[in-house]
């Protein structure tokens, strides 16, 4: 594998789940040589989906990697999910990567989820191609999805073929560039003359091509004006500028299940997409000069790279995924950490086909490999050559948003349960795992319903461990409207020293959690007991009169009582508060309180109304709104038990635009007849 950085090209392949990614790679790796027979997503048999789970459920859930060479090029392919619930993944894989192809399906939409693929590549400075898919199947409409594109990205798209339809079906493309027709046939593409019917189409997209092309050089354009027209090389010159800047994206369109249009795919990966040493703004830190550094793409240059996935393989061990910046990786290298101070030895190295990790002895500039067995080594760490201290920029990852309550199956599987996730924490920086100080509940928390289910799948597989997920107990709390005296007496007597406590409390509302205080004269109840009347009330405080909820802004005042000179003790008089705690609170008009979020929520203008709208029948108050371009971050207080799942909702709202976060802002009373409901649900448990 004798390769340079200029013959390599890294190409993550995104979109939402079903347009038919994993398909495309297999297609891609079969006209590669890579695999004998292309493998199918419903039989389990495809390279990049091998993972137990994704076969079951015939959804990619990791991101996965594998190769192939195409006219002299080796072509790295990371296959991404494209379920929202993984897009940690997608994080990862275009931290890697050069350049994306985006797949949609023809069926004459903007699918979901595709704007919000566009809108991050852009944000990452991403070149992507578009690839319309699924053009072997009826009412395939390959016109209305590139309007519907145009409609979005209007100026950007630069559709370099059309598609030669018969009988409603792809039959062949014409390439507007290179002015060839080819069909396609069990040989692969055959050229054929250009059919007449397509010769106007034809001439006019070159038109726009070339003024695309002129438009991204400003020879080109000096040219363009001067001659009125541009070369082919000058078109094909412009094209790949204006890919490599963001302003343009090429459109392509076939079956990948047919393996249609995907030789042709292949050919403009290699003519456009930029080349591993064109990568741009391979910034990092200078830890030595504390300075930024760019990170040339040099084969001789001390060594640098960046881990951007950490899987668990059962026979390999940890494997760490990892992007060569600059140099070359050798086994037996000793390298460096700056993340965690460590020097690491280089075992093997491997690069990877799917499941299979294959050993080489070395990875150059601008490769994908893999390398097993660091020990202080996690993703998002940087490795360079010792006494070269970079490093690069973490990756940045979504915040959980949803939380579901888990619990093992099996009684005394909890510390294995906890440990079997905390393990999974370094493969999956997207979802947390922790115990609720309000409800001592253990809460799992990831980017949706999907995502928790297979980690909890994962754990399962792995472990052995049943786990339950159910939806987390709302942190509820109690408290008083009124001031309330109360009294309590422990009075006990059964040979011997007998049991005597006697307190009166008041109770007051207060600002604070809890206050204490101490009204006693005359030594009706004698100082060393004052302390066990206060420790009995808090530990009172933890369990309300109304349905067992944490009791908060509550004042109690002890101002009388009484005591035996025998009988009495701090375990009589804890008693005695307590009492006195049940009756007082009762009598102070006891209210039931609920946690109130600080909700913002950022949209898409055309998505406002609907996100405003729902955010009202929620029981919230928008507070604030502010808009910066086309984004408006809406600002609102919501009752935590109104968004549970906003997560979820807040996709199908906004077809995967939306973006959220939350924050507890304080508590409120709740309204009295949901407070009857809670109240009547907490007494059945």
């Amino acid at each position: 594998m004798n390769i340079t950085a200029k013959e390599i090209r890294n190409i993550a392949v995104i979109g939402h789940s079903g347009e038919g990614k994993t398909t495309l790679c297999e297609a891609m790796l079969f006209n590669g040589g890579m695999i004998d027979r292309m493998g199918k997503i419903e039989d389990g048999t495809t390279v990049t989906d091998f993972d137990e789970l994704e076969k079951a459920k015939k959804l990619s859930v990791n991101l996965s990697a594998a190769y192939l060479f195409w006219k002299g090029v080796k072509i790295n392919v990371l296959d991404l999910p494209g379920f929202y619930d993984f897009e940690g993944e997608r994080h990862e894989g275009l931290a890697a990567c050069g350049a994306a192809i985006l797949v949609i399906g023809a069926n004459g939409v903007l699918p979901i989820g595709a704007e919000s693929v566009v809108e991050y590549c852009l944000k990452l400075g991403k070149p992507l191609i578009i690839f319309i898919n699924g053009m072997d199947k009826a009412n395939a409409d390959y016109a209305g999805t590139l309007r519907a594109l145009e409609e979005k990205y209007s100026g950007k798209l630069a559709p370099i073929q059309l598609p030669v339809m018969t009988d409603g079906k792809m039959t062949g493309y014409l390439n507007a560039i290179q002015e060839r027709c080819y069909k396609f046939s069990t040989q692969g593409p055959q050229e054929v003359a250009i059919p007449e019917n397509l010769k106007a189409q034809m001439e006019e997209m070159q038109a726009s091509l070339t003024e695309a092309a002129a438009e991204n050089d400003e020879l080109l354009l000096d040219k363009y004006f001067d001659e009125g027209k541009l070369s082919k090389d000058d078109v094909v010159h412009g094209i790949r500028k204006g890919i490599a800047t963001g302003s343009i994206f090429p459109v392509m369109a076939g079956s990948a299940l047919q393996n249609r249009g995907v030789i042709n795919l292949l050919d403009e990966i290699v003519r456009y997409m930029p080349t591993a040493n064109e990568r741009k703004n391979s910034l990092a830190t200078d830890l030595d000069a504390d300075e930024i550094t760019n990170v040339e793409c040099e084969e001789d240059g001390p060594f640098a790279a960046q881990v951007f996935k950490t899987v668990y393989d059962p026979y390999t061990g940890k494997l760490n995924y990892i992007k060569i910046f600059r140099g070359r990786l050798k086994s037996g290298m000793t390298v460096y950490n700056p993340n965690s101070g460590v020097e690491e030895r280089i075992g093997q190295i491997f690069v990877l086909r799917g499941k299979k990790a294959e050993l080489v002895n070395e990875l150059t500039a601008g490769d994908i490999g893999a390398v097993n067995k660091l020990t202080a080594t996690d993703t998002g760490n940087t490795l360079c050559a010792v006494g070269t201290k970079i490093i690069f920029d973490p990756i940045r990852f979504p915040r959980p948003c949803l939380s579901l309550a888990v619990k093992s199956a099996n009684k005394g599987e909890e510390d294995k349960m906890f440990a079997g996730f905390s393990k999974m924490l370094e493969e999956d920086y997207t979802f947390s795992i922790d115990k609720s100080a309000d409800t001592g509940e253990l809460i799992l928390s990831g980017q949706g319903e999907i995502h928790l289910e297979v980690l909890a799948k994962k754990l399962k597989a792995r472990g052995g461990i049943d786990v339950k997920l159910a939806e987390p107990r709302i942190p509820y709390r109690e408290t008083i409207k009124k001031i309330a005296s109360a009294e309590g007496k422990h009075k006990k007597q059964s040979g011997g020293h007998g049991q005597y406590g006697h307190c009166k409390v008041r109770f007051e509302p207060c600002e604070s959690p809890f206050e204490f205080g101490d009204e006693v004269v005359g030594g009706a109840v004698p100082k060393q007991y004052i302390p066990a009347v206060e420790k009995g009330l808090k530990e009172c405080m933890a369990k309300g009169v109304l349905a067992g909820y944490p009791v908060t802004g509550v004042k109690a005042v002890l101002y009388d009582g009484s005591y035996h000179d025998v009988d009495s003790s701090e375990m009589a008089f804890k008693a005695a508060a307590a009492l006195a705690f049940k009756e007082g609170m009762k009598n102070a008009d006891p209210v039931l309180l609920e946690p109130v979020m600080k909700l913002k929520v950022a949209v898409n203008g055309e998505y406002l109304g609907g996100v405003m709208g729902d955010i009202s029948k929620r029981r919230g108050r928008i507070s604030d709104s502010r808009t910066d371009g086309d984004i408006t971050t809406v600002i609102a207080e919501v009752p935590l038990s109104e968004i549970a799942k906003y997560a979820t909702d807040l996709r199908g709202l906004t077809r995967g635009q939306g973006r959220f976060t939350s924050e507890l802002l304080r508590y409120e009373e709740v309204p009295p007849q949901l407070a009857e409901k809670i109240i009547s649900a907490s007494k059945t448990e």
